[in-house]
């Protein structure tokens, strides 16, 4: 049995992340977040010692080294996007494994930094990139590896998902802490676009503010139209009014149905890290590139059937 720490235990991710460790029969220690809105611990964990001030969390984590009974193995973290970097390396350090939620990091030079303390720590960081544990999303990419197909694919993805104004309020609304939409709500689609469809060649912004992004991707093996969005204006009639989420993602015209299956993928990718399986720092590398690159691209027209039919109500 590993004994965990968690790191960002009040976000909307923590409860995953805490049943993952249950679920895999394995002990959670102790947590740490700035907010006590953690009540789900009674239901999960409810001996794990809890912090809200890091600096009593890290002193504790360092106290339980001493004795191999109590010592720390795995350091999990959900906390904001911005503050990853830090955590995962105070976890490194404490002589702990790391599981982080992703984006792992904002840019690929603090995936070198994160390289570069594994090697002095002996330690390893791993990326819940959980699409790529989805039964479709492995069906998929079975499916465009072994056929032959003259040209690309064409793909077609939506991921709109509402969000109420206190998120702008909240830290997911502050660029410099989400790092943008595409970046927080699209890095583990854009993954997804990778471990299906080879490495990426083009990439192109056509629209992107605070609410919404849309752009062109184009792959070894597929030209991809985007869009996210937590604008619920953005949803289409079939669900507005009734859901507040619409993902879709079409190859050739056909709907690849995902929709089902995610609830516990957490916990797959926990065995699979547990297994020895799960992914790394060079793993997430390309979806951390795809998001930096795009968030320095400035928006431009699309051309050449490259933009995503919700293109032409953004745009007027």
């Amino acid at each position: 049995m590993k004994r965990f720490a968690l790191i960002g235990a009040a976000g909307y991710i923590a409860p995953r992340h805490m049943r993952a460790i249950k679920d895999t029969g394995n002990e959670l220690a102790c947590a740490y977040d700035i907010n006590d809105s953690v009540g789900i611990i009674d239901s999960l964990s409810p001996q794990s010692e809890f912090f809200t001030e890091f600096e009593r969390f890290y002193d504790y984590a360092w106290r339980l080294k001493r004795d191999p009974a109590t010592a720390l193995d795995i350091v999990s973290v959900c906390s904001p996007n911005y503050l990853h970097h830090s955590h995962i390396t105070a976890g490194l350090r404490l002589g702990c494994d790391v599981i982080c939620e992703k984006p792992l990091v904002p840019n690929s030079a603090l995936l070198d930094d994160l390289a570069l303390v594994e090697r002095e720590t002996g330690k390893r960081l791993y990326n819940i990139l959980q699409l790529r544990h989805h039964q479709a999303i492995i069906d998929l990419k079975q499916r465009v590896e072994v056929g032959r197909q003259e040209h690309k694919h064409e793909v077609e993805l939506t991921y709109i998902t509402s969000r109420g104004k206190w998120y702008m309020e909240s830290w997911k609304g502050d660029l410099r802490k989400s790092f943008g939409v595409a970046t927080n709500i699209g890095v583990h689609f854009f993954d997804m676009l990778h471990f299906i469809f080879g490495k990426l060649q083009r990439n192109v912004v056509h629209f992107a503010n605070e609410q919404k992004a849309a752009g062109y991707l184009e792959y070894e093996r597929a030209r991809v139209r985007w869009f996210l969005s937590i604008d619920a204006n953005d949803l289409p009639d079939l669900v507005k009014g009734k859901k507040p989420t619409y993902r879709s993602i079409t190859c050739d015209g056909s709907e690849i149905e995902f929709s089902e299956g995610f609830t516990d993928l957490h916990t797959v990718s926990y065995q699979a890290i547990l297994d020895g399986k799960g992914y790394g720092i060079e793993d997430a590398r390309h979806c951390v590139e795809t998001v930096e690159h795009i968030r320095t691209l400035r928006p431009v027209s699309a051309h050449d059937n490259e933009g995503h039919p919700f293109l032409v109500h953004l745009l007027g």
